[in-house]
């Protein structure tokens, strides 16, 4: 059970980050949706999903291994 909490856990931010990639490759193909005024505005909160997402599974992998003791001594 504490797999699949993980697993819905980890979920969620690689789905933001999924939908961030989107939003960039879309406004680069200058293919804009409707709650985005300008395409640059589309390109900035894609590039903020991919990074929030991004930072939230790289923190959890750090957490992670901080527990297991795996990480180099700078990073403790």
């Amino acid at each position: 059970m504490a797999r699949m909490a993980a697993f819905i856990v980890l979920l969620i931010p690689i789905l933001i980050t999924a939908g961030g990639i989107k939003l960039m490759r879309d406004s680069l193909f200058g293919i804009l949706f409707s709650p985005f005024p300008f395409i640059w505005l589309q390109f900035i909160v894609g590039l903020l999903m991919f990074g929030a997402g991004l930072a939230f599974f790289a923190g959890f992998l750090l957490r992670r291994d901080r527990r297991k003791g795996r990480v180099q001594q700078r990073f403790k």
